[in-house]
């Protein structure tokens, strides 16, 4: 038998190369000469002696089929193919490459055998076989590749050194071995000739340096994410109760970052310089009872909690308000703290502030609700690819187990959706029903409405009633029950509609609560603006409508948690007790988010005449998270119908955006530029709108100096040209349209994409087979022309014999 022959590379060595170590510096040349290597090993391997010819024979056998097969029946050449297919190099990174290279180059230089093809095992991938990497079993022969690595290793500069050895498919231990090494043996930096070397001192001090302010980020950001706001208990919520209810607890945490931005503003612009320079009280202070705090009005009246409080005067001089309702005349020469310019300013601006930030956060939600496609292969994704390795600690991993979970659970659902179609009776049932019960909706909600604008307008009419402060929480108290039993019967209606999924019964009672909500606002924005701003003439009716909003927040707060009280922990107590049943209520998302945007929309509704009323609604929310989180966990279980709320966060800040912020800037627009201020308090007290403030100013301005003489041109045309405003709101809505259709855009290349993906895999099936059938084609003709051969070689080889005998 023939001896099998050697894999051998010739590869020329430069005459430049002698003499000198292979440097990694520029790796796109290494990675280049190591292609070159791999492309003449292969040109050699296709020429290869007996061995590869009985392998080949074995391998291929007497198939003759075309189909994909498994790669250990595939031929040698096929499996050469499969060797150069990029998939095979995955996680092959230049680092790899590289000490590969190393390892060339000390056999090239050493003129050493390459070991026999036999030697390789047969099960080795392709990769392996024909890429030689950490196949020679010399210990001397690893040493000296090892010291090669230091070497090289030793003439880059510290972070090049790190980067190549984070990119090496080596182990941590390795790794640490390999730069413990290279730092050590490094002794001096290399310099340029002549010159003096440096003690390495120095770079290992900046070394030093370097991983210490890395070690303190990684600290610090660990610090960061460890005190978020709500972080175990946003994990156990989503965990135990999936993502939609998750998404409620998150629209809170978002309204708690408005609020909080709004108060900001609020207090640097108009409380704090209102506190620094108190006005002068006209009467004596009220005594406070208690009832205040339900109220909002007694000894709060005369605070910083409401509109009348604040003064009409310059803030930077001794000036009390006066009798008359004149306004301070200020120093000569100065400019002035206008705290009726001030207060309007800052209400703008926190309102212009409030949009840009919800427009942002709802484009942000889209592209990541929106990003992907398709939902194809997220099951197997989620199987495999979401567990974290990195968690250590039982209760974490509990948490992840229960978040998995879940998820899994919603992602069946969701294909159980898809997979289930109505039949077209099916669909014409379901859609009367729907419609009767849509009626049915809409005239609760108009009742409603009717209700609160007749009970309204009675209160205006008696009173008797309006001299007790008790009964200011009558109308307050009316609204909050029709908005707490408004939707429960809405809720018993929806029962009779057979919703196939869970997301569109969620939606269609959020909108049924949203018309419910609009109506009871509309009605009350009306109400304020119409009728009282008639009847409280002399008064100061902005206090009044402050201390209604204030009201209305209290109201809805204590009703709130008696609902919570009596809707989840009563009921499940029955449950468990009397009706001997395990089964908990579960948590009405779209009732508990509506009541979320209402009082958010009371908060804005009450900004221009309560400036501290987000501190109220930041309190109210703080309160909320934590009762309805421990009424959650205590009192609720998960939806029996699990689903995936992939768009709820978004749909949630569409509907903060549109009907909620976008009724309050209107009605608040309306009070700055229709509506008379009152006489008698606040600082528009002697205009005739709110809007006024700013022409005075101006006035005020144009004879300060030409110092400041800029300012009266920008407030004629940025303020009062409403060619600026309709530009605003042109690229606000601009940059929404383009967010949209850059999201829309996104996820069509990404379909696009997904498809091409499969469409390469196809591919590469059908080239397989295609070289397959053509080598296996060239093998039969080999084997017809070595048989010919034969047949021809054998009647001469008888003729011989006959005629020697």
């Amino acid at each position: 038998m023939a001896q099998p022959l050697a894999f051998i590379l010739d590869v020329p060595e430069t005459p430049g190369d002698q003499g000198q170590d292979p440097s990694p510096y520029d790796e796109s040349e290494v990675h280049d000469s190591f292609q070159q290597l791999i492309q003449e090993q292969s040109r050699c391997a296709a020429q290869e002696g007996l061995e590869l010819q009985q392998r080949e024979r074995e391998a291929t056998g007497s198939g003759q089929q075309t189909l994909w097969r498994p790669e250990g029946t595939q031929s040698t050449a096929t499996l050469r193919i499969l060797a150069s297919m990029p998939s095979r190099t995955i996680g092959r990174s230049r680092g790899a490459i590289i000490s590969q290279y190393y390892n060339r180059t000390v056999q090239l230089r050493r003129r050493s055998s390459r070991p026999l093809l036999g030697n390789f095992v047969r099960s080795a991938r392709p990769s392996l076989r024909l890429y030689d990497l950490e196949l020679d079993p010399m210990a001397r022969e690893e040493e000296e590749k090892q010291s090669l690595l230091v070497k090289e290793l030793q003439s880059l500069a510290v972070a090049q050194r790190d980067h190549m050895l984070r990119g090496m498919p080596l182990s941590l231990a390795e790794k640490r071995s390999l730069r413990e090494k290279s730092r050590t043996l490094r002794g001096k930096w290399r310099g340029q000739p002549g010159s003096g070397g440096v003690c390495s001192c120095c770079g290992q001090l900046r070394y030093a340096c370097v991983l210490a302010l890395h070690s303190l980020g990684l600290a610090l950001l660990s610090a960061l994410q460890a005190l978020t706001p709500w972080r175990y208990a946003l994990k156990r919520i989503g965990g135990q109760f999936g993502s939609s209810v998750l998404s409620y607890f998150l629209f809170l945490k978002t309204l708690l970052a408005f609020n909080a931005l709004l108060l900001l503003l609020l207090v640097a612009f108009i409380t704090g310089p209102q506190v620094a320079f108190p006005p002068a009280l006209l009467g004596p202070v009220p005594v406070c009872t208690g009832l205040e705090l339900l109220t909002g009005a007694g000894c709060f009246t005369h605070t910083v909690m409401y509109y009348g409080h604040y003064s009409n005067a310059t803030l930077n001089q001794p000036c009390g308000s006066p009798l008359d309702g004149s306004q301070c005349t200020p120093r000569a020469g100065g400019l002035p703290y206008n705290m009726p310019l001030a207060y309007l300013s800052t209400v703008g601006v926190s309102f212009f502030v409030t949009c840009i930030t919800l427009v942002y956060s709802m484009a942000h939600s889209f592209g990541e609700s929106y990003r992907v496609g398709s939902t194809s292969g997220i099951h197997a994704i989620t199987v495999f690819c979401s567990w974290d390795y990195k968690v250590t600690q039982k209760r974490a991993s509990r948490l992840q187990q229960d978040n998995i979970r879940t998820r899994l659970k919603e992602l069946l659902a969701e294909w159980q959706l898809r997979q289930s179609p109505r039949s077209v009776c099916g669909t014409l049932r379901q859609a009367a029903v729907l419609g009767l019960v849509w009626l049915l909706c809409l005239g609760t909600a108009l009742g409603c409405a009717v209700a609160v604008h007749v009970f309204s307008e009675f209160m205006i009419q008696s009173p008797e009633a309006a001299g007790q402060e008790a009964a200011l929480l009558v109308l307050p108290l009316v609204v909050g029950l029709l908005n707490l039993g408004a939707p429960y019967l809405c809720r018993v209606l929806a029962a009779l509609e057979p919703h196939d999924s869970p997301v569109l019964e969620v939606y269609v009672a959020i909108c049924r609560n949203l018309i419910l909500k609009l109506a009871i606002l509309g009605t009350l924005c009306y109400h304020w603006l119409d009728h009282r701003v008639g009847v409280l003439q002399g008064q100061c009716w902005e206090d009044f409508v402050g201390q209604e909003l204030y009201r209305f927040l209290v109201m809805d707060f204590v009703l709130m948690l008696l609902d919570t009280l009596f809707g989840e922990l009563v009921w499940r107590i029955i449950s468990e007790k009397k009706l001997k049943r395990r089964r908990k209520p579960e948590f009405d998302i779209a009732r508990n988010v509506l009541e979320l945007i209402y009082g958010q929309t009371l908060t804005w509704l009450g900004v221009l005449f309560s400036p501290l009323l987000p501190a109220v609604q930041i309190i109210k929310l703080l309160l909320v998270f934590y009762v309805k989180k421990t009424s959650l966990l205590a009192n609720c279980q998960a939806p029996r119908r699990p689903w995936l709320a992939s768009h709820m966060s978004t749909i949630f800040l569409t509907l903060l955006c549109f009907p909620a912020f976008l009724g309050a800037a209107v009605f608040l627009c309306y009070a700055v530029w229709q509506v008379k201020p009152s006489s008698t308090c606040g600082p528009f007290r002697t205009l005739d709108t709110m809007y006024e403030a700013g022409r005075v100013w101006v006035r005020h301005l144009e004879t300060a100096g030409p110092r400041v003489s800029w300012l009266p041109w920008v407030h004629r045309y940025l303020v009062e040209n409403t060619f600026f405003v309709f530009l605003v709101s042109a690229l606000l809505l601009a940059v929404i349209y383009l967010n949209i259709q850059v999201v829309r855009g996104q996820r069509k290349v990404i379909c696009l994409l997904k498809e091409q993906i499969s469409n390469e895999g196809e591919d590469k099936i059908f080239l397989i087979n295609k070289l397959h059938s053509i080598y296996e084609r060239k093998e039969r003709e080999e084997r017809s022309r070595v048989g010919t051969t034969e047949e021809a070689v054998a009647p001469s080889a008888l003729l011989t014999d006959e005629q020697d005998a």
